[in-house]
């Protein structure tokens, strides 16, 4: 029997879209409940350890942490993401962690409390873009032409960039043409682009504006 899967979640976290796409790439059947992490209720703080999302509800027992969650459906679920060589799977699991970090500095970009840390992690980013670069082959996805779970861990990471590239240009992605190409061909794949909500750009305008910091205010009027 099918297991019932429900994906709990925020409408922001990047976390969430990883699994999101994984599950749609999948063709599993799945709800999806929003939670305001602002206010979380209690019965969130029982399935969800960490306070955090995403939590996958399988069949009422939950499972934490986007890694983990991405790694049971790729256990469980056709067709496979991950790939079937050992080595190249443990490659994988490896730029999915660098993938995170990546993230983590781009927290550190948009909460900069002055041009200059925002600079700094610019540059920072810029960094991280050219050693994945040198990762890539000739795509259009990192593995070549099939898509992977570091495919939907990267999906996200480069939304971002679709609002932070109308506040300035920064430069991010100015030595780096294969990533270029790598997030173009992701913007376009239905999976990436639906898993978030449609007013997702605005969200993220809205947050990044109440953040207080010199990205914020860079998108005053």
């Amino acid at each position: 029997m099918t297991p019932r899967l429900t994906l709990v979640s925020h409408k922001l976290c990047p976390y969430v879209q990883r699994a999101a796409i994984v599950l749609a790439e999948k063709g599993v059947a799945f709800e999806r409940v929003d939670i305001d992490l602002s206010s979380k209720p209690d019965w969130f703080l029982r399935i969800s350890p960490l306070g955090k999302t995403p939590v996958l509800l399988v069949d009422g027992q939950s499972i934490f942490e986007s890694a983990v969650i991405c790694e049971y459906l790729d256990d469980t679920t056709l067709p496979r993401l991950h790939p079937e060589n050992a080595l190249q799977r443990a490659r994988h699991r490896a730029w999915m962690e660098f993938g995170s970090a990546v993230l983590n500095t781009i927290g550190g970009f948009y909460s900069a409390a002055d041009d200059a840390a925002l600079q700094a992690k610019a540059a920072e980013l810029r960094g991280r873009f050219e050693q994945i670069e040198a990762a890539l082959g000739e795509g259009p996805y990192f593995a070549g032409t099939g898509f992977s779970i570091v495919d939907a861990v990267f999906g996200p990471v480069f939304r971002y960039f679709d609002v932070f590239d109308e506040i300035a240009d920064f430069g991010v992605f100015e030595a780096t043409p294969r990533v270029r190409a790598w997030r173009a061909a992701l913007a376009a794949r239905a999976t990436v682009r639906d898993a978030v909500d449609p007013a997702y750009p605005q969200l993220l305008r809205r947050f990044l504006v109440n953040r207080g910091s010199a990205l914020s205010a860079l998108m005053q009027p």
